[in-house]
C-alpha cells in the first residue's frame, strides 16, 4: 500500500470520526464541551491535510506541501489546546508560534529555496516538541485523576513525538532519495508518516472520548458520594469510612470515636429568616467544624441539620477535647443576617469504640443516644456515651458541663483557628 492510498483512507476515516465526535460532542456537559469542540477542530484540520496529500496533485507543489503541512501542525497546535482544556490548564497565544514557524518554513523551502531536508527537520521538531508537551501534561499526576484512556492517548502522543525525533536525525544524518514525494509509497518514512497521520486522530478520538467518559464516571460517584449544599461527605461516605476504622482498630491499627453533631433550634433559623439563609446557616456550621479537625479527621453531613465526625484518637479524653473545641468554634462564631447578629449553637453526642461494639453503627447509635442526651439537658453541650469518658465536671455522668475546652498540646496535633482543614472524601466545602 502506497503512501496516497493510505492518506486517501485516512481522509475519509478521520473525516467520520470527526463527525461522530461532533455529534457526540453535544451530548457533553459545558464543562466538557470546550474540549471537545477543539479536539474536533484539530482533527479535521489534520483530515484537511490529508486530502490535499491524497488529491493535490494538481496543485503547485509548493501550494500543496505549505497547505498539508501548515493543517498538520496547526491540527496537531489544537490537539494540545484540547488536552490543557480538559485538565483545565492555562492556554498561552504562543502555542500556536511553532505551528506559523513550520508552516513558514515549509512555504520558504518550497517555493524561494528549496530544501526538502531543511522543511522536514523543522516540521519533526514541532511535531516532536508539540506532542512532548501533550504526554507532559498528560502524564502530570496533578492534573486530576489519572486513567487507562488518559495513559492510552498519552502514549500514542509519545510515539508520534519519538517518531519525528527519528525522523529529524534520519534527515539530518541521511541524503534522501531524488524523488521523495510525501505522496508516493518510494520510501518507508512515507508510508509511516501517513499511517500515523490516520491512527493519530481515529485512536486519538476514541482515547479522548474515554477521558470524557471516564471524568463523568467519576463526577457521578463524587454527586453520590458528597452532600449538594455543603459540599461534605454524605452518610454513604461516611459508612464506608466508619466501617473501615471499625476493622482497622479491632485488628489493633487505631483506635475511634463517633461525634454527632445536631445545630440547637434549626427549625427556629428556617421559620424566621428563611430557608436560604437556614442552607447559609449549615454551610456556616460545617466550615466552622470542619476547621477544627486534624487531618486525619473525617466530617459529613449526614441529614438535616446534623453531622457526624469521626474522630482518630489516642484517648477518649482526646475525642472530648476536640468535640468541645468544635462546640465551642459555633457558639463564638459571627453569623449575621441582614447586619444582626444570629446566635448558632450545637449539642452533641460523643462515643468512643468499645469492645462491646459489634460494628461501626453501634458505635454510631451510642453517640447518638448520647446526642439526646445533650438535647435534654439544656443543649449547646457535649454529652459522652455512659462509660467513655469521665470528665472532671461529672465524673458519674459521663456528661461534660459547659466550660472551658480542654487543652491540647500543639505538639499532638495541630488544630487550626479557621478554615476548612478536615480530610474530605470528595469535594471542597461550599462557601
Amino acid at each position: 500500500m502506497d503512501a496516497q492510498t493510505i492518506f486517501t483512507t485516512a481522509s475519509v476515516m478521520v473525516l467520520a470520526n470527526g463527525a461522530i465526535l461532533t455529534a457526540m460532542g453535544r451530548e457533553l456537559p459545558a464543562s466538557l464541551r470546550p474540549a471537545a469542540i477543539h479536539w474536533c477542530l484539530g482533527t479535521l484540520l489534520i483530515a484537511f491535510g490529508c486530502v490535499v496529500f491524497a488529491f493535490g496533485g494538481p496543485l503547485p507543489r509548493p501550494l500543496m506541501l505549505s497547505a498539508a503541512n501548515m493543517a498538520f501542525a496547526f491540527g496537531l497546535t489544537v490537539y494540545l489546546v484540547a488536552i490543557r482544556l480538559f485538565l483545565r490548564l492555562e492556554i498561552k497565544a504562543w502555542f500556536f508560534l511553532p505551528a506559523l514557524v513550520a508552516s513558514g518554513a515549509v512555504a520558504w523551502f518550497s517555493a524561494v529555496m528549496p530544501s526538502f531536508s531543511a522543511r522536514m527537520v523543522i516540521v519533526s521538531i514541532v511535531w516532536a516538541g508539540l506532542m512532548l508537551v501533550c504526554v507532559k501534561d498528560l502524564a502530570d499526576p496533578s492534573r486530576g485523576n489519572p486513567s487507562l484512556a488518559r495513559s492510552i492517548l498519552g502514549a500514542m502522543f509519545a510515539v508520534v513525538g519519538l517518531y519525528a525525533v527519528a525522523r529529524c536525525g534520519f534527515y539530518l544524518l541521511a541524503a534522501p532519495p531524488a524523488d521523495f514525494a510525501v505522496e508516493a509509497g518510494g520510501n518507508w518514512l512515507n508510508v509511516l508518516s501517513a499511517l500515523l497521520m490516520t491512527l493519530l486522530p481515529v485512536m486519538g478520538t476514541t482515547a479522548f472520548l474515554l477521558m470524557c467518559s471516564d471524568r463523568l464516571r467519576r463526577g457521578l460517584e463524587r454527586a453520590a458520594a458528597t452532600d449538594y449544599l455543603t459540599g461534605l461527605p454524605n452518610r454513604r461516605s461516611l459508612a464506608k469510612a466508619g466501617a473501615d476504622a471499625f476493622v482497622e482498630a479491632r485488628a489493633g491499627g487505631g483506635e475511634f470515636a463517633v461525634a454527632v453533631f445536631d445545630v440547637d433550634k434549626f427549625k427556629a433559623v428556617n421559620d424566621s429568616y428563611g430557608h436560604d439563609t437556614g442552607d447559609r446557616a449549615l454551610i456556616h456550621v460545617a466550615n466552622r467544624l470542619s476547621g477544627q479537625l486534624r487531618p486525619t479527621d473525617i466530617i459529613a453531613r449526614t441529614g438535616g441539620e446534623e453531622f457526624v465526625v469521626l474522630l482518630r484518637v489516642l484517648a477518649p479524653d482526646d475525642a472530648l477535647a476536640i468535640a468541645e473545641r468544635m462546640r465551642l468554634a459555633v457558639e463564638q462564631s459571627d453569623f449575621s443576617v441582614d447586619g444582626r447578629r444570629v446566635g448558632l449553637t450545637i449539642s452533641a453526642g460523643l462515643a468512643v469504640r468499645i469492645a462491646g461494639d459489634a460494628d461501626y453503627d453501634s458505635v454510631l447509635r451510642r453517640a447518638d443516644d448520647a446526642l439526646y442526651r445533650a438535647k435534654e439537658n439544656g443543649r449547646n453541650r457535649v454529652e459522652t456515651a455512659p462509660g467513655d469518658v469521665s470528665p472532671p465536671d461529672d465524673p458519674a455522668s459521663g456528661r461534660l458541663v459547659i466550660c472551658d475546652p480542654p487543652a491540647i498540646s500543639g505538639e499532638d496535633w495541630p488544630l487550626p483557628e479557621e478554615g476548612p482543614q478536615a480530610r474530605l472524601l470528595y469535594g471542597q466545602i461550599s462557601r
